[in-house]
């Protein structure tokens, strides 16, 4: 296996590829997790994992390192290795991050030479830490002789000569310096990558882009204007990114010359402390599709996998003011609002995003040949809600047609009988509704695995062994519609709604399983892993009859959603275990604290803490959920370990909808006092500098109550099929 690029894409033994990236930082997150982790994010469709290492997070003190634990970097590129997941290294020396100094140790930034500079002194540091982290990694680089080795890319520095570092050409000199020296040490891999948005400066290396739903590290503390990631443009740049606000402007190398990929995405937002933005299916979903449409032919999500910070031995690790950052953020919470959150949870964007990475990791080849074709009547102002906004990716003859009505906190106009046309605007294709908060794509012309679909109204999802073709209407066309090749004796045809394709698992086996609770597989094709906080059922193409255990097996049905389709049986079956309950007399709770300020509850969770340790043991459960539901600026745990009170989890209000959940499986292992949490709730006045995306009745002028606590178990069943 060997990689190359050209200016179209990314090649894998010279065949075009569509890689889709995510991000998960190791030492924000439990190493006895990792793996977990990496097989949810394959689940989802992800075929490269990128990290930061994270300087301060391994050399506090200098000269004294740290790799233990969940920094473990040697570690975790061992478990990408055995979970099969390529990995793209950031290895900084600045990479931002949202953690102190931007990743910088404080005792470099205490130097008397300045950082991010060409200054041999500031290099000479920079050399002894990249020698550093090769010694974790050197047994792990991709090579045409060890081609099963994870690491296929190398990212250097991060937005430099947009967010600090040098705005003229001795940033090309500082970029291709720091190349060197990763290369001179041994970094020898098939792609080096630098962030190449807003000025940044790449010194020659392959360009990644980004695009963000919103900017949580705006400052203003209002609903701020519409994002031009939601239209279609040639333009790569991103003007949310550190608040540029500018089309057209800031890119320093040629786009003609490097093919259009993504590293920055993002899967999420990261609430601050002024800013509290709820990133929704729709807001990451819309983006992905418009980033398609414009064509992009690698999509990377920052981040992917959310976490924790660690704690810092001299200060917090995380951004802050204080520090010398723009913004306040949680001291230890990073969940980011990712497809996998904090502890593990699957968010909505997960399933949202994974209709498009099953898309592109069955069809992407095809698609990255495929140039984008912009028409001249789509708007390029983002604050135009009233025109659709539509794009191909087509040679002129075939291809697809790619639809966007939708605008994060803003509201467009319905588009009712919209006449498709062939990119040449001669021939009519098809018409079909494009109701505002749509967003999807139909192909034209296309030959799929054998059957040639010139014309409808759905959206591809994947291809099965058998020969199936699975696809999905969108909301607002409910009535399919296929017009296939005259030609055409075979009709393999399974046809879904998109409600009950987000639900749909690929497995290795080439299995189709329809199960709204999370499906992971390891290595055996035809065996997966089932999480659920509730009594779950699937269905599983092709049909297996026979007993699974743990499972009922209920019936056959069809589930093609179409009449005009022939039947699919998918078997069906009900899981005979649930989730236990929570005895809640056994919580105890008590006010200790109140003022204007804050109030503080005593907690007693050691009696439900200590019973989820014996059944996870027993293995009846996966995890326990504690959700606490409160009003408030901001809250924080507190326990006691080795006698010392230390924060055990914390998080930023957002809203009154919204409960903060907190996962305790990380923690069986820990020696920490479960019989006397305490919880801080800061109080939230009306008038506080914050803006609330959702905001909550204030009726006194001042917010700061826990309103419940509940708890959820989460079960693990194997199927084998």
């Amino acid at each position: 296996m060997s990689y190359s690029f050209d200016s179209t894409s990314i090649l894998e033994n010279e065949k075009r590829i569509f890689p889709v990236m995510g991000e998960i930082h190791y030492s924000r997150y439990p190493k006895e997790l990792w793996k977990e982790s990496l097989l949810k994010m394959k689940a989802g469709g992800v075929t490269i994992a990128s990290t930061y290492v994270i300087w301060i997070h391994h050399e506090e003190i200098e000269g004294q390192y740290d790799f233990s634990g969940q920094r473990d970097l040697h570690a975790f590129v061992k478990v990408c290795k055995e979970c099969g997941m390529r990995l793209w290294l950031r290895i900084g020396p600045w990479v931002h991050a949202e953690v102190r100094n931007g990743g910088f140790p404080d005792w470099l930034l205490k130097k008397d030479f300045k950082a991010r500079t060409n200054d041999e002194r500031y290099f000479d540091c920079v050399e002894i830490w990249y020698k550093r982290i090769f010694e974790e990694v050197k047994d792990f680089l991709y090579s045409e002789d060890k081609k099963d080795n994870p690491i296929i890319g190398l990212q250097i520095e991060n937005e430099f000569g947009h967010c600090g570092g040098l705005y003229d050409e001795s940033g090309e000199v500082h970029m291709k310096r720091l190349q060197e020296l990763a290369i001179n040490i041994g970094f020898k891999v098939p792609f080096y990558t630098a962030t190449g948005w807003g000025g940044a400066r790449t010194g020659g290396m392959l360009p990644v882009m980004g695009g963000y739903c919103d900017a949580p590290w705006d400052q203003r503390t209002c609903k701020i204007e519409a994002s031009g990631n939601y239209i279609f443009t040639y333009e790569r740049n991103d003007h949310n990114i550190g608040s540029d606000f500018g089309l057209g402007e800031g890119i320093t190398f040629d786009s003609k010359a490097f093919p259009y990929l993504t590293a920055e995405l993002g899967g999420g937002l990261q609430m601050t402390k002024h800013r509290r933005t709820i990133a929704r299916a729709g807001d990451i979903g819309a983006v992905s599709i418009v980033k398609l449409g414009s064509g992009v032919n690698l999509l990377g999500y920052y981040m992917y996998h959310g976490g924790t910070n660690p704690q810092g031995k001299l200060t917090s690790l995380e951004e802050s003011k204080a520090s010398g950052s723009l913004n306040d953020l949680p001291l230890s919470s990073y969940d980011f609002n990712a497809p996998v959150k904090e502890y593990g949870q699957i968010y909505e964007t997960f399933n949202e995003l994974k209709l498009i990475f099953y898309f592109v990791r069955d069809f992407g080849s095809e698609l990255c040949s495929l140039p984008a074709l912009i028409p001249e009547d789509n708007p390029l102002k983002p604050d135009n809600l009233k025109d659709l906004r539509y794009s191909y990716r087509s040679d002129g003859k075939k291809g697809y047609v790619f639809f966007n009505n939708y605008v994060r906190l803003y509201q467009t106009c319905d588009h009712k009988n919209v006449e498709v046309k062939m990119p040449d605007g001669k021939e009519s294709l098809i018409k079909l509704n494009v109701l505002s908060k749509d967003y999807f794509f139909i192909p034209f012309n296309l030959d799929f695995n054998g059957t040639k679909v010139i014309k409808t109204n759905c959206s591809p999802l994947c291809k099965l062994d058998d020969g199936s073709l699975v696809f999905y209407s969108n909301f607002s066309n409910k009535e399919p519609y296929f017009e296939l090749d005259k030609e055409q004796k075979d009709c393999n045809l399974l046809l879904l709604t998109k409600e009950t394709a987000l639900n749909c698992w690929k497995t290795l086996d080439s299995h189709l399983i329809l199960c709204d609770s999370l499906i992971i597989q390891d290595k055996d094709k035809s065996s997966a892993l089932l999480y659920s906080r509730k009594a779950s059922s699937f269905a599983i193409y092709p049909p297996v009859k026979k007993e699974i255990e743990g499972f009922k097996y209920c019936e056959e049905k069809n589930m093609n959603q179409s009449k005009n389709f022939k039947p699919y049986n998918f078997s069906f079956y009900q899981s005979l275990i649930e989730p236990p309950s929570v005895d809640r007399s056994l919580v105890k709770q008590e006010l200790i604290e109140e003022s204007d300020r804050k109030k503080v509850y005593r907690l007693d969770l050691s009696l439900i803490f200590e019973d989820f340790k014996k059944k996870k043991e027993e293995k009846k459960v996966s995890d326990l959920f504690v959700k606490l539901f409160y009003l408030g600026e901001s809250a924080s745990l507190y326990t006691k370990k080795d006698g010392k009170r230390i924060l055990l989890a914390d998080n930023l209000f957002s809203s009154p909808d919204i409960c903060w959940e907190i996962g305790l499986k990380r923690f069986v292992n820990e020696a920490l006092d479960f019989s006397s949490l305490e919880l801080e709730i800061n109080n939230l006045n009306e008038k506080d500098q914050i803006y609330l995306e959702e905001k909550p009745d204030f009726t006194d002028g001042n917010l700061c109550n826990l309103k419940q606590i509940t708890f959820e178990y989460e079960i693990c069943q194997e199927i084998k099929w």
